[in-house]
């Protein structure tokens, strides 16, 4: 193999699919990324056998061939040489001569037909979305997610596919956050996906409005945008019901300014860090919304204006949750529904059904 490239390029590549190659390494060729020179294309790949990214540049291949390289290593050697022209070649002891600006280095490769190879996905089934909508799903359900182990499928995203139409829902035992988007579609499908296969996705697209086919297999899923490709197991196992946690009716109604709230609720919050008490209480009455904090330096109370119509309620909430769910929406205003205290708190907007947000409350002793 002998391959001359621009090392900007090459790093990128690097840097991409390096995100596939796992910190808990049982194999160590696992460790390293494929490289492979064709029709002068220089095709880089990565796996840990349930993640895999593929990334192809542009190259003048003089010589075809192909090697596997130590991933963590080549990744940050080659960014430091991004301003450069870089030559590849492969001697016959499966090394690997990088060679910059007058310099030459050598590496040891590992045997690249021992390196899974990247796996092939069906296509008949899929969907489209635009690139913008799929990050949207994304970004506003992810940090729902849950982080234990006791239930493995909750460590990723469900997505609902049916009339056209797709539902994200993430939860984690203590708060669901759903959002709904648009498809062009005529499957109908519920898969999981890990986070960190969602995280490097995301990362992958632009904020465009360009469509997307998103592959979906017995039990993996590929993206495929070009010159990069991604492909994903999905998670096994049954997922919450998640329509069953959602109320059906709702006692209290609040409309209220979504960056007031928001501001209030991370200046009351600040006690939350420095007490024993983790929680924020909230009164809805005569259409204010009273946010209150108490810890033994003292306390803190705000009164937001708000339109509010129903009962009048006292409830408490880990103020994390509450602000996590504004953060990722720019809506104006937002509409929070309440029934009893003990009963959880539901986020949506005050016009149509795109995202949903439910948070449980916290007892107040």
């Amino acid at each position: 193999m002998l391959v001359v490239c621009q090392g900007i390029e090459l790093s990128e590549a690097f840097l991409r699919v390096s995100k596939a190659i796992s910190n808990k390494i049982t194999n160590p060729i696992l460790e390293g990324i494929k490289i492979s020179a064709e029709d002068n294309i220089l095709t880089l790949s990565a796996t840990d056998t349930e993640l895999s990214i593929e990334k192809k540049i542009k190259a003048d291949v003089k010589i075809e061939g192909e090697t596997v390289v130590p991933g963590k290593f080549i990744t940050e050697f080659v960014k430091k040489l991004a301003n450069s022209e870089i030559e590849l070649e492969l001697n016959e002891k499966n090394q690997l001569l990088i060679r910059y600006e007058g310099n030459e280095s050598l590496i040891q490769c590992y045997n690249a037909k021992e390196y899974p190879g990247f796996r092939k996905i069906k296509t008949e089934s899929y969907f489209g979305i635009t690139q913008r909508d799929f990050k949207t799903l994304v970004s506003k359900v992810i940090f729902s997610v849950a982080l234990d182990d006791s239930r493995p499928v909750l460590k990723g995203v469900l997505f609902d596919i049916c009339n056209n139409e797709i539902t994200s829902v993430a939860l984690d035992g203590y708060r669901l956050a759903k959002v709904q988007k648009k498809i062009t579609s005529n499957i109908k499908k519920s898969i999981v996906i890990p986070q960190r296969s969602l995280n490097e996705i995301s990362k992958m697209l632009e904020d465009s409005e360009d469509i997307i086919n998103i592959y979906i297999d017995e039990n993996a899923i590929m993206i495929d945008n070009g010159d990069t490709k991604i492909i994903s197991r999905l998670l096994e196992g049954d997922f919450i019901n998640y329509k069953q946690i959602i109320p059906a009716n709702y006692e209290t109604f609040v409309i209220v300014n979504k960056a007031q709230i928001e501001d209030a609720l991370e200046r009351v919050s600040l006690l939350t860090k420095v007490g024993q008490n983790n929680f924020v209480k909230f009164e809805i009455k005569e259409n204010n919304l009273n946010l209150t904090s108490n810890s033994e330096i003292g306390n803190i109370k705000e009164t937001i204006s708000a339109n509010t119509t129903g009962k009048d309620i006292v409830i408490a909430f880990n103020p994390r949750f509450i602000l996590e769910a504004l953060r990722v929406n720019s809506n104006e205003f937002v509409k929070m529904c309440y029934n009893k205290s003990t009963n959880p708190c539901v986020i949506v907007p005050t016009e149509g059904d795109e995202f949903l947000y439910l948070i449980l409350p916290v007892r107040i002793i």
